[in-house]
């Protein structure tokens, strides 16, 4: 199915560490013909582009003649606080080159920044700005040289299509060096299929995509899968390609492209249901039984201590957490009304002997429906 360039205003590009992997870190090749692309593109059809690059990393082993990529934290942190300076080099002196009266941003995040309401709001007021002067493209990455482990999100996908979620974004491009989702795993059977088209993104998806790294790149298809999630449920179309292919951008446009799609849902969650179930980090989860799921799921209820079996990590009230059911599936995520100890304290009661075990009853609820986004698509009623 044809991607209409008319209809799509605006995307957000992910280019892969695979594309600019080379034996000493980073090779410009493939970033070259993509940002003669992006230029094609902004002067021809006057789109609002998005990259988010990989490759700070890369650049930073280039500069300082590594051979491995570095394992420690702090070790990363200084390579790429090196390297991304000669990755916004290169990406001004390219655009400089091939646009024109183009030129770019930087912008850099950590998971943080999209915590509080406030700072998630900033990000997209500072994009739509961006967008409004009609020549520049932000370059978005992730942090590396100050975002802790507890502050990452983790991947460039995630982090693509949380700002694809935050912009109202059209679509979506996930840039790796395998054409998308497989059947099977293509690197062991050369009889793999790919598949084009997802509508909804279900568990025997999401068993196709294997654990990290399965299929290709350091983050595997998992994360793009997970991307592709985020992407979808607000609004946003999704595609997983190979950036190898000439004029890629194109052809993904022009429906040529080998790829996989996934297509938006039918219901598109507001800014702040999006911010709440992917905008900030998760402090911890809760287990439920079987009937808070059925509660949660299929009527649309909050969530009561009366469903809770278990409550891991430690949190205060206010904080995001995952809900999971009894099989271990993560089936929402919500801003809970109690704290992890008194959460514990009253799991498995009723709401009517909150004030009697902690003293105080604050609300019924452990998290409200208007405070939680439910990930999991309502079961039809058999006929």
């Amino acid at each position: 199915m044809k991607i209409s360039s008319k209809q799509i205003k605006r995307m957000v590009v992910k280019i892969g560490t695979n594309l600019l992997a080379g034996k000493l870190g980073f090779e410009g090749h493939v970033l070259e013909h993509l940002v003669k692309e992006v230029c094609d593109l902004k002067h021809a059809r006057g789109m609002d582009i998005v990259i988010v690059s990989s490759g700070a990393v890369g650049c930073g082993m280039n500069a300082l003649k590594m051979e491995k990529r570095p394992v420690l934290l702090p070790e990363k942190q200084a390579v790429a606080a090196i390297g991304q300076a000669r990755l916004m080099h290169y990406y001004e002196t390219l655009f400089r080159a091939y646009g024109g009266d183009l030129t770019t941003a930087q912008v850099l995040l950590t998971q943080a920044d999209l915590d509080t309401r406030q700072n998630y709001l900033n990000i997209r007021n500072t994009l739509n700005t961006l967008f409004a002067l009609g020549t520049v493209v932000p370059i978005i990455n992730e942090n590396d040289s100050t975002a802790t482990e507890e502050l990452r999100f983790g991947d460039n996908d995630t982090l693509a299509a949380k700002i694809a979620a935050k912009i109202n974004a059209d679509l979506l491009i996930l840039l790796t060096d395998v054409a998308g989702l497989y059947d099977r795993n293509p690197q062991e059977d050369a009889g793999a299929v790919l598949i084009r088209d997802i509508k909804h993104i279900t568990p025997d998806i999401e068993a196709v995509a294997g654990g990290a790294g399965s299929i290709a790149s350091t983050g595997g298809m998992r994360t793009k899968i997970e991307a592709a999630k985020i992407a979808t449920a607000a609004g946003v179309d999704c595609i997983i390609t190979s950036g190898t292919q000439e004029q890629v951008l194109h052809r993904i446009l022009s429906g040529e492209a080998a790829r996989t799609r996934f297509f938006p849902a039918k219901e598109i969650l507001s800014q702040r249901k999006r911010w709440i179930a992917f905008g900030r980090s998760v402090s911890g989860a809760v287990s439920i039984d079987q009937g808070a799921r059925n509660a949660l799921v299929q009527h649309g209820k909050s969530l009561l201590p009366a469903g809770v079996t278990s409550v891991e990590g430690k949190f205060n009230s206010g904080a995001a957490i995952r809900i999971i059911d009894d099989s271990g599936e993560v089936i929402a995520r919500g801003l809970v009304n109690y704290d992890s100890e008194a959460l514990r304290a009253i799991q498995g009661r009723k709401s009517s002997a909150i004030a009697s075990i902690l003293g105080r009853k604050d609300f019924d609820e452990v998290v409200h429906r208007n405070n939680m986004v439910v990930l999991t698509p309502k079961t039809p009623n058999p006929s």
